[in-house]
C-alpha cells in the first residue's frame, strides 16, 4: 500500500469515527445535566456501586436499594463540588459507558449496566483496571474513587462497617 493511500484511509477512518461518535452522542441522553446525574448517569453509577461496594452494602434488597439511592444523591453533591470542566468530563465518561459501543469498547461489558450482575460488572472493572491502555485505567480509577468518596462520606454507612468515626481530640 502506498503512503498516500494509507494516509487517505487513516483520515477517512478518523472522520467516520468522529461522525459516528458525535451522531451517537446527539441521540443519547447526557449523563450530567443541571448539576445532577440523569437516569443515564445514575444507571452507570448504581451498577458500579453494586460491584465496587459489594460486601459493604446491606445484603437485603430493600435496604440495599435505599443505600444505593442515598449514595446516588451524595454522588450528585460530590460531583457538584468539582470544577465544571471535571463535571463535563465525568458526564462524558458516563455517557460513553452508557452507550452499548462505548460500554463494550471501554469496559468490555456486553450487558446493559442495570441488567449486568455484580460478577459481570466486577470482571469489567477488573479488565479496565489491569488494561494496558491508560484511558481504560483512568476511567476505572475515576469510577471507583468517586464511588468510594460518595459512599463513605456519609456517617450512616460507617455503622454497617463497624467504623466508630473519626477520633475526637477535645
Amino acid at each position: 500500500m502506498q503512503r498516500r493511500t494509507l494516509l487517505k484511509l487513516g483520515l477517512a477512518s478518523g472522520a467516520a469515527l468522529v461522525l459516528a461518535g458525535g451522531g451517537a452522542a446527539l441521540f443519547y441522553e447526557r449523563a450530567w445535566r443541571a448539576g445532577r446525574l440523569t437516569e443515564t448517569g445514575r444507571s452507570v453509577f448504581a451498577a458500579v456501586a453494586r460491584a465496587v461496594l459489594d460486601g459493604s452494602l446491606p445484603a437485603d434488597s430493600g435496604p440495599q436499594q435505599a443505600a444505593l439511592a442515598s449514595h446516588l444523591e451524595r454522588m450528585d453533591g460530590t460531583l457538584r463540588a468539582m470544577p465544571p470542566a471535571t463535571q463535563r468530563e465525568i458526564g462524558d465518561l458516563l455517557a460513553l459507558l452508557a452507550m452499548p459501543p462505548g460500554r463494550l469498547a471501554l469496559a468490555g461489558l456486553a450487558t446493559d449496566w442495570p441488567r449486568a450482575d455484580v460478577a459481570q460488572i466486577q470482571a469489567a472493572l477488573q479488565s479496565m483496571r489491569s488494561s494496558r491502555l491508560a484511558l481504560r485505567q483512568q476511567a476505572y480509577h475515576a469510577l471507583r474513587d468517586l464511588t468510594h468518596a460518595a459512599y463513605f462520606a456519609d456517617s450512616a454507612t460507617w455503622v454497617q462497617l463497624g467504623y466508630p468515626g473519626p477520633l475526637r481530640f477535645d
